[in-house]
């Protein structure tokens, strides 16, 4: 399991937090979300990095265009590759609501080829930013390029791998359970 050594002592804050920062921050969170995850709790210690996450989250998911089966599978891939077992379990819940094909799902959990070349095409490509840090050779931007994706879909690549270092990087600090709804789908790498 990818954590720290020793978690972080933090409390998980509530929307009750005396620090009106702290309380806000969750407020708005779970105003866009309907609930208060483990993560955002965690998250809330430092509002401005709850914020800065969701912000990024929310442009992701509005702006992408990626299809809800794309964007699963960018951030499945990221949190994948990172070792994240709080957002592998979450991204997988929320990919069988969003109506992701099991197998599709599965796959990406696993870290093997997927049945649909486009979004093979995509997890690939997103676990190299990742692995890289960054820096795609160029017959990777071409492969990625040639399987129908733009020079634009890398920034959103981009901006996927941003937040989603936010969200892995807490949970691996904080050893974030994963909340009972996501439970069904937790994954150990």
């Amino acid at each position: 399991m990818a954590h720290a050594e020793r978690p972080l002592s933090l409390p998980a804050r509530t929307e009750a937090d005396p620090d009106s920062a702290v309380a806000a921050a969750l407020a708005r969170a779970k105003a866009q979300t309907g609930m208060i995850p483990n993560m955002y709790a965690r998250m809330a210690n430092v509002p401005g990095l709850l914020d800065t996450y969701l912000s990024g989250y929310n442009a992701f998911r509005r702006n992408s265009g990626f299809t809800p089966a794309e964007q699963e599978t960018v951030l499945l891939t990221i949190s994948r590759v990172n070792g994240c077992t709080y957002c592998v379990a979450a991204h997988s819940a929320l990919a069988d609501m969003n109506k992701v094909p099991t197998e599709v799902t599965d796959a990406l959990r696993d870290g093997k080829p997927l049945p649909d070349a486009r979004l093979d095409a995509l997890s690939e490509f997103t676990a190299v930013m990742v692995e890289s840090r960054g820096l795609p050779t160029a017959a990777q931007v071409d492969a990625f390029l040639a399987a129908g994706y733009a020079e634009t879909d890398i920034l959103h690549v981009l901006l996927a791998v941003s937040v989603k270092t936010i969200s892995n990087y807490t949970n691996h600090l904080f050893h974030t359970p994963v909340d009972e709804m996501f439970a069904h789908r937790a994954w150990e790498e």
